[in-house]
């Protein structure tokens, strides 16, 4: 019942408008219908996911898109943290959320995998750009999700990453979306 209550909150089928909505539970489903991914199985100890929500207002956003937003973003710190497997340290996801002046939410996840060279991360939001082997990515996850924060919602969408340390995506979105 869980499950299904969570995919309908995640793709918000009725919902295709500006609604004003809790960036939680949209984060919530989201890594509810990734769980099969952060459990361990096999070889993988699983991933730990470490979350410090912030005090956020309703947010007004076109909540399906952002939803798919946040599932491309830890999809991507999933397939990162499953290359990397690294015996000696778990695998982790940070989600931080904050607000600025009550007037810009910014979400923040992270991960301690492999991390991303410069090189890469210049190209990271081009469309078709992947590092992931043929049939297992289209290379549009990010140039996706940055057009949804970037031109939809008038926000802001950049990666921060070093090799070897990790990388952490930022996510600033207005609370109030202005008129168009």
């Amino acid at each position: 019942r869980q499950i299904v209550l969570s995919l309908r909150n995640f793709s918000r089928l009725d919902q295709s408008e500006i609604k004003c909505v809790d960036i939680h539970e949209g984060i919530d489903s989201t890594l509810l219908i990734l769980q099969h991914r952060l459990r361990p199985n096999g070889d993988s100890k699983g991933i730990e996911v470490i979350k410090t929500y912030g005090e956020l207002p309703l947010v007004e956003c076109f909540a399906s898109q952002l939803n798919q937003v946040f599932m491309n973003v830890l999809s991507n710190a999933i397939d990162a943290l499953e290359e990397a497997n690294s015996a000696s340290e778990p695998s982790k996801i940070w989600i931080t959320t904050d607000i600025i002046e009550q007037q810009v939410v910014i979400i923040r996840i992270a991960d301690n995998g492999v991390g991303i060279s410069a090189d890469v991360q210049s190209r990271i939001f081009d469309p078709f750009f992947t590092l992931k082997p043929i049939g297992k990515g289209t290379g549009l996850g990010l140039s996706i999700s940055y057009e949804i924060i970037v031109e939809k919602h008038r926000g802001l969408f950049k990666c921060d990453s070093e090799p070897g340390k990790g990388t952490e995506f930022w996510i600033e979105i207005p609370v109030k979306q202005a008129t168009r």
